[in-house]
């Protein structure tokens, strides 16, 4: 008689728009194409897996969740020790009780939803015995091997939609407003939803600014009768001063300030060198919240389909991605080997460039 096939799907990190519809497209597709399979979703992560907290799926628990935002299966984070252990507030290794559920299920495969840092962690589990696919998915859009992620086009969408409703009160008040966006290690988000809302000053953290060139791109504005700026600045901008400092440093730097944010920061010193009013926004994890947009719902449902067909093929070690409009399967070890960054000779900076929009590098 005919094993039955097991699979099991974890959501871990961060939640953002579209998991909910990859979910379903894995679901789904097994379902529909495999014989005898048995679908078990893992409660709130990497923790379902750790204390064997799962849920069996029915075939109606994928219908009705395409437009739904967040997880229907929880997340959460764990720590995570590069490159050597997935450990607890102690410093615990897990992956023996991960193993456990993995191996006490019989799973053929682990589905495994996440951003760059589960990308890294997934790869662990792999190393450690287990069957592992992956899809990406973050609004900050830095997983290497892919040209998108799910979530991102989302983000981009309601950051873009904050900036648009920011304008009327900046222009009405003659207010230089800065719109605070994530993104700690990349500025995709921050330059697209930057381009698309029209702001007129895009900070990111490959290009480090200074706080003299940001002020003069203000006055030149002003001068030309322009008494108001938007200024798009990512969670993750660094000045061209503490660029050249070490990531202990930095962190020091940052404990010592007074702002809570680097946009708080910035709109002192602005005020302060230009005389005009200054306000910040920070949306926060409202970008991560409400239904996918039309876009990620797609890509989530065609990376859900994609990795229930490496499934059937007993394809594993592979995270599925997008490049050039196809659908890819790339090596799980080069996902996770480094940060998609966004390149400083990227095309869309030229083209903020020649809308004159500023960078903070240069006037």
């Amino acid at each position: 008689m005919r094993r039955n096939t097991r699979v099991g799907i974890v959501t871990s990190g961060g939640d953002c728009q579209g998991l909910n519809a990859a979910i379903r497209g894995v679901g789904k597709s097994l379902f529909k194409y495999v014989d005898n399979v048995e679908i078990f979703g893992m409660y709130d992560g990497y923790r379902g897996l750790i204390e064997g907290d799962y849920k069996f799926m029915e075939s109606k628990d994928f219908s009705g969740i395409l437009t739904e935002g967040g997880t229907i299966l929880g997340t959460s984070r764990q720590r995570y020790i590069p490159g050597k252990a997935i450990v607890d507030d102690e410093g615990n290794d897990l992956m023996p009780a991960m193993l456990d559920t993995y191996n006490r299920l019989n799973l053929d495969c682990l589905v495994v939803m996440g951003g760059n840092g589960t990308q890294k962690s997934a790869k662990l589990l792999m190393d450690a015995g287990m069957n592992i696919i992956t899809l990406p998915k973050t609004i900050d859009n830095d997983i290497y091997g892919t040209d998108t992620t799910f979530g991102f086009q989302s983000a981009v969408d309601i950051g873009t939609n904050v900036i648009d409703y920011i304008h009327s009160t900046a222009s009405s008040h003659g207010r230089v407003f800065l719109v605070e966006l994530m993104g700690r290690d990349a500025g995709w988000l921050t330059l697209n939803a930057g381009i698309a809302s029209g702001a007129d000053i895009i900070l990111i953290p490959e290009i480090p600014y200074t706080i003299e060139a940001v002020a003069a791109a203000v006055e030149q504005r002003y001068r030309h009768g322009k008494h108001f700026s938007i200024i798009a600045v990512a969670e993750g901008a660094v000045s061209a001063t503490d660029a050249v400092l070490s990531e202990e440093e930095r962190r020091k730097v940052k404990e010592q300030s007074k702002h809570s944010t680097i946009s708080y920061r910035i709109a002192s010193e602005l005020e302060a060198l230009t005389g005009q009013e200054t306000r910040v926004t920070v949306p926060g994890h409202y970008q991560r919240g409400g239904p996918p947009c039309p876009y990620d719902r797609v890509l989530a449902t065609q990376f859900g389909t994609a990795a229930a067909m490496l499934i059937r093929e007993k394809r594993y070690g592979l995270m599925v991605g997008v490049q050039k409009g196809e659908i890819v399967s790339v090596p799980l070890e080069d996902a996770a080997s480094r940060t998609k960054f966004l390149p400083v000779d990227h095309p869309l900076i030229q083209t903020a460039r020649d809308v004159e929009i500023y960078f903070g590098d240069e006037v």
